[in-house]
């Protein structure tokens, strides 16, 4: 044996040192095969590809990106990536797209629409994302117009009516809150419209709109059907049309027509010069409509009525704007129809304090808001105050005082008169008792109280009245209730029954503004009245004393004699000057009510005129 020591075999160095170079040539030929698998792959690709370096230019594009912009692969390197796809159109799209090649960003993705060498248009879905181990970005592109073709026709099917072919009222409020977010471009105080478009301003900063409704459509579908209906709808929306191709105002694109629903349309305008455009075109809309229309042998007219609204779109809503269209198309409806009517501010203020008023109403009797003054009513012969008239007023918090006229009206039409009423009887029942009570030696004051004919219908007013003056203590003779002529004229079935009841049970029925309803004198015989009112008009005939109207004067003379006749009394409505109450006195007019004695007074007024001397006669 050679005397070599066992001990651990380790490898020589060179075989350590050469076994690395081989796996090392091994692993690169294994990446470079996958470049070149990439690279073929990257040519053959069927969607649109390029390679782009940090600064954005492209270092390859394949031939796909070439065939979709139309030209060669090869042209496409050493351009700018941001203009071939338009990527610097809006700074939102620049910035995503900066920040991409920066490596501050992993990628985006956006839409945008392309030119093709031979000048058609294509949309196309752009990716920009880095390359895993690269400084570079891959830059991919997907045509999609296919896809935004079909997404097109949906949203046209999704937004148009299809009786018409109009825009439907989603697109319509879609294009009316894009017009509104829309600011006006900017032009000096001198410039005209004429100028200020000549320098390339499109935008006026106002909005007009022609809210129309076919009078009369629901009977064409009812009598004739609605594939009828339906051919009138189209054919009111070509005329429609043209109108608004025609305005001579028209700037730009023109003016959007849309069935907003039924038989409802709107022409919105843009961008409009004022208020003279918006009728001319209401006018031009009428005038149109009022042709007849040959439906397949079928001949119609029709008219509409149009709500018209034009003000600036600054501090405008879409919702503010349809509203003042909606009221002002109810007034071209209430003032008779085939009509345009302009909105109207103080109108519409009107009509808003009346809505206030309706709704606060009927809290406001529970919240003691009301009050109820007297006028007196004084005999003619003597001067002393017989009876007063009371008169109720709302104080409002908002509104201040009310006289009746402001909401009686609203009252009736709601139904809160029976309880607004109620009030008021029970109310100057009290009064006309406590006076009795403090003034046991006077003769009592009767009290005249207004009665709704609601009032009759709506509640059981001789129940009220029973209970209430068996409530206050007041005798039935000094209560007089007052209806309007035309309330009671023609009475029959249940008022009459309640005016004949009240009759019977001794309270006083006056015929308020005699002479201004039927007057139907013959009906008078037949109904239970003690008193007639004479209106106010016949007491303003005798003002002038130099040219005093002696027909006005025969007729209140013959109206006395025929209430006295009848056993009935005779009240003058606004008595103002002596003159007039001479007059009055001379001809038999039993007992007068106006200003010359005194206005609506509170109670206490009223008990200081118990037992004093006369007033003026």
């Amino acid at each position: 044996m050679s005397g070599t020591p066992e001990g651990p075999v380790h490898p020589e160095p060179a075989e350590t040192h050469t076994a690395e170079p081989a796996l090392t040539e091994r692993h690169t030929g294994r990446e470079e095969a996958e470049l070149r698998d990439y690279r073929a792959a990257f040519r053959v690709a069927r969607l649109a590809m390029a390679l782009v370096d940090r600064d954005g230019v492209v270092v390859a594009a394949n031939d796909s990106l070439g065939a979709l912009l139309g030209t060669e692969a090869g042209a496409l390197r050493e351009q700018a990536a941001a203009d071939l796809v338009d990527l610097a159109s809006d700074g939102r799209t620049w910035h995503a797209y900066r920040e991409v090649l920066r490596g501050r960003r992993s990628r985006f993705r956006c839409t945008r629409r392309l030119k093709h060498a031979d000048g058609r248009s294509l949309w196309a879905e752009v990716t920009v994302a880095p390359v895993p181990g690269d400084r570079r970005v891959l830059l991919s592109i997907a045509d999609i117009s296919d896809r935004r073709e079909l997404q097109a026709r949906l949203r046209h099917l999704q937004m148009h009516d299809p009786v018409t072919r109009l825009p439907n009222r989603t697109l319509f409020f879609e294009r009316l809150a894009a017009a509104l977010e829309e600011p006006a471009a900017p032009r000096e105080p001198h410039e005209s419209y004429e100028s200020y478009e000549s320098y390339g301003y499109g935008r006026t900063g106002r909005i007009g709109l022609c809210y129309i409704d076919l009078d009369g459509f629901k009977a064409v579908n009812d009598t004739l059907g609605h594939r009828v209906g339906d051919r009138l709808l189209a054919a009111v929306a070509g005329r429609l049309t043209e109108c608004a191709d025609s305005d001579g105002y028209t700037r730009g694109g023109g003016h959007l027509v849309a069935r907003l629903g039924g038989d409802e349309f709107a022409i919105l305008v843009e961008d409009s010069t004022g208020t003279e455009q918006l009728t001319d075109l209401a006018r031009s809309v009428l005038d149109a409509l009022q042709e007849p229309f040959d439906l397949a042998g079928q001949r119609l007219s029709v008219s509409a009525s149009i709500g018209v609204v034009e003000r600036s779109g600054r501090g405008t809503t879409a919702t503010a704007l349809m509203q003042a269209a909606d009221t002002t198309l109810y007034w071209a409806k209430a003032d008779g129809k085939a009509r345009w009517t302009l909105f109207d501010p103080e109108r519409n203020a009107h009509r808003m304090t009346r809505q206030a008023l309706s709704s606060t109403l009927r809290p406001a009797v529970e919240d003691g808001e009301f009050a109820l003054e007297y006028q007196p009513l004084v005999d003619l012969a003597d001067g002393a105050v017989r009876g007063v008239e009371a008169l109720v007023r709302w104080h409002h918090p908002q509104f201040g005082p009310l006289p009746p006229n402001r909401f009686i009206g609203i009252a009736e039409e709601d139904g809160s008169i029976v309880e607004l009423g109620r009030w008021i009887l029970r109310t100057a029942c009290r009064q006309a008792r406590q006076w009795q009570k403090d003034h046991p030696r006077e003769r009592p004051l009767f009290v005249s109280v207004n009665v709704a004919v609601r009032q009759v219908w709506d509640s059981d007013l001789v129940a009220d009245v029973a209970g209430i003056l068996a409530e206050t203590g007041l005798a039935p003779h000094l209560l007089q209730l007052e209806l309007t002529e035309s309330a009671v004229m023609g009475s029959a079935g249940r008022p009459l029954q309640a005016l004949q009841a009240l009759s019977d049970m001794g309270v006083r029925i006056a015929i308020d503004d005699f002479g201004t309803g039927y007057s139907n004198l013959a009906y008078l015989s037949r109904l239970p009245v003690s008193v007639l009112k004479l209106d106010g008009s016949f007491v303003r005939g005798f003002q002038d004393e130099e040219h005093a109207n002696a027909a006005d004067e025969l007729i209140v003379e013959a109206l006395v004699r025929l209430a006295h006749r009848l056993g009935l009394t005779v009240t003058a409505e606004c008595v103002e000057t002596a003159g007039q109450a001479s007059r009055l006195r001379r001809i038999g007019c039993d007992t007068g009510q106006g200003w010359l004695y005194s206005r609506a007074v509170t109670p206490e007024r009223i008990a200081e005129l118990i037992g004093t001397e006369p007033l003026p006669a």
